[in-house]
């Protein structure tokens, strides 16, 4: 394959068996909590339409939409229809696919606190089991609120939907996906895990993270550990420095009450750039099966150093964009910070002394996701023989997460022609330009994971607790005003220049990204 500027590409797919065989998906019937909520929209339904597209939803499936307000089952396929025109990834639709799927959506009208919701819930899976042959698979997916989740863990126990299966369990299977926050600080985070644990097994429960569903964050492990060349130099003796970058260019879109409340560091480190930091840092984990991968995982968030109060105001700058106060919902004298960035160590053998730096926010110079693993220089003795040398650049292997989910690897070359002049040549590709097919949405694997019981990309309870204990100091100084000054930066600039200072202390520069 060529490229437009004329690099090519090529691919060979390896003859034989995948590596680790996907795993089958088994009859379910799926309940959907909060259907007819902004997320079910936009992401539940167009993955499930994707999916049914292409014939990975088993035939024997069905789906409840359990919502507060009473639903006309004609009437709310019409809403689901009308929202797949708009967000669908494959469009127009196919009328086919739309036929088989709607025909498998039923309604079920009631509220979370009244224990006749759920027998109607009860009596309406028990026909939809034997009519869809589902074999008593349920899939609960809790698309609200976490102040819901209670109540409905409660009912839906009460009635028998919810049954504590371990592990290895032979029968039907039950399964529960929720939606982050996973809590709002640590306190929370072990409440909301107890209530899980007194009515299922770990193994039943999906913390469903969407940042780990993207190809490129799944494409980690297998770069880092498929690839000779690149696994030796995967520690201190050779990388300089990690870059995470999370930046966007919209506010809050609306959401200013919630994000008021919430911030940037529990909205997009907690969860999103923790896991992904873990993927980079772990060690080779034994098997690829799920729960060492998990194990691995776990094992880096346990070595990120904590902070104390003084180390959090070095260590750690909040920024504000100019204008987050007036948006609708936010507190006209709102110090809740829309940017953040942050060193973070990871006190382990292989990272000793190499920094993590960590950024987040909203109205930026750019919308990308990336990780950018810069390594050491080679010693300059043999390019700086004149007295105005050309500097050298680093390598730099760049994991772009989004938009447009590939690797690029940056290198040094000599330029054709007489004399020794440098330059810079970055190698890149695109999964969807090199592999010739769309690249699926996170939704989309999530949900068909879930299927399967694959947890390999599911949030674990230990080390969402982890991930809580690591920025509670962050959240505590900033609450506190130990943390010190929260900048203001222009909408879509590079963020605060004390971000760029973090940085210049220690020589270092952040990648422009504009």
């Amino acid at each position: 394959m060529r490229s437009d500027d004329g690099i090519r590409i090529r691919t060979r797919r390896h003859p034989g068996e995948p590596v680790v065989p996907a795993l089958e998906v088994e009859p379910c019937l799926m309940v959907l909590f909060g259907a007819t909520g902004d997320l079910a929209e936009r992401k539940i339904f167009p993955a499930l339409y994707e999916l049914a597209a292409l014939d990975r939803l088993p035939e024997q499936f069905g789906l409840i939409a359990f919502s507060r307000s009473a639903l006309d089952e004609d009437a709310f396929r019409d809403r689901v229809r009308a929202g797949l025109g708009q967000f669908a990834r494959s469009l127009p639709l196919d009328e086919k696919v739309w036929a088989w799927l709607s025909s498998r959506i039923s309604c079920v009208s009631g509220s979370v606190d009244d224990p006749a919701s759920f027998a109607r819930l009860r009596a309406k899976i028990d026909t939809l089991t034997q009519q869809c042959d589902t074999e008593g698979n349920l899939l609960h997916y809790l698309a609200t609120p976490a102040s819901g989740f209670r109540p409905l863990l409660e009912g839906l126990a009460g009635v028998g939907l919810l049954e504590r299966a371990p592990r290895g369990h032979d029968g039907p299977w039950h399964r529960l996906v929720i939606e982050k926050p996973f809590g709002e600080d640590l306190e929370s985070a072990r409440a909301l895990n107890q209530s899980l644990w007194e009515v299922l097994d770990e193994s039943q429960i999906f913390r469903i993270d969407h940042y780990l569903g993207k190809e490129t964050v799944q494409n980690l492990t297998v770069f880092r550990l498929a690839n000779a060349i690149f696994e030796p130099l995967w520690n201190r003796q050779h990388i300089d420095r990690v870059e995470i970058t999370a930046a966007e260019t919209l506010g809050v879109a609306g959401r200013g009450r919630f994000y008021d409340e919430t911030g940037v560091v529990r909205d997009m480190v907690q969860n999103h750039l923790i896991q992904v930091l873990s993927l980079v840092a772990m060690e080779p984990p034994v098997s690829l099966d799920a729960e060492d991968i998990r194990n691995e995982k776990h094992k880096v968030m346990r070595a990120m150093r904590s902070m104390l109060v003084d180390e959090v105001r070095q260590s750690v700058v909040h920024g504000q964009y100019e204008g987050f106060r007036q948006e609708e919902g936010v507190a006209p004298d709102s110090l809740t910070a829309s940017y953040v960035a942050l060193k973070v160590n990871v006190d382990t053998w292989r990272w000793q002394g190499v920094p993590f730096y960590v950024r987040a926010g909203k109205r930026l110079a750019r919308r990308v996701t990336e990780v950018r693993v810069h390594f050491k220089t080679v010693p300059f003795s043999l390019f700086s023989t004149s007295e105005q040398c050309q500097r050298l650049e680093p390598n730099v292997l760049t994991f772009r997460i989004q938009p447009q989910e590939g690797i690029s690897l940056r290198m040094e070359s000599k330029v054709p022609g007489d004399g020794v002049e440098l330059a810079s040549v970055t190698m890149d590709f695109g999964y969807a330009s090199t592999f010739k097919r769309p690249i699926p949405e996170a939704y989309e694997r999530l949900l068909h994971d879930v299927m399967r019981g694959d947890a390999t990309h599911f949030a674990r309870a230990d080390s969402v607790e982890e991930a809580w204990r690591y920025v509670m100091p962050i959240l505590e100084a900033h609450a506190s005003g130990a943390a010190g000054t929260v900048h203001l930066y222009r909408v879509g600039s590079e963020g605060p220049d004390a971000a760029a200072r973090l940085l210049a202390q220690e020589g270092r520069r952040w990648t422009p990204l504009s």
